[in-house]
């Protein structure tokens, strides 16, 4: 299996993603949209933080269902877990140093968290 290798910007915060990246995620949400995230989802035993996860700091809003891990240092969105499927991780792929070849190899799907359906 190959194994991806990821970080924040400033290096703190350093993990993996065991496994093959075949879909990403582009969502329209409020806070995708404004960092920029790009999503796969991993499973909890093809993902682990291998350093800083002292540095990790989680934000929440609206129904507070999805979380959102962030670096306190460099402020960048690493990973998460949404509401829709909260047992997985979302990893930010921009985020992984593999980023150009796997956004160019992946299926794209577009999701519309504008309008989740949780929300209205």
């Amino acid at each position: 299996m190959k194994t991806f290798r990821g970080s924040c910007h400033c290096g703190k915060v350093v993990f993996e993603v065991i496994g093959t990246i075949n879909e990403v995620v582009i969502c329209n949400c409020s806070v995708c949209t404004k960092k920029g995230i790009i999503h796969s989802r991993v499973d909890d035993d093809h993902f682990r933080v291998i350093a800083g996860e002292e540095h990790l700091s989680v934000y929440r809003f609206g129904s507070e269902e999805a979380t959102h891990c962030f670096c306190k240092i460099c402020g960048i969105h690493v990973f998460g877990r949404p509401r829709m499927d909260p047992k997985r991780n979302t990893v930010n792929i921009r985020c992984l140093d593999d980023f150009e070849r796997i956004l160019s190899e992946s299926d794209h799907v577009h999701f519309d968290g504008k309008h989740h359906p949780r929300d209205g």
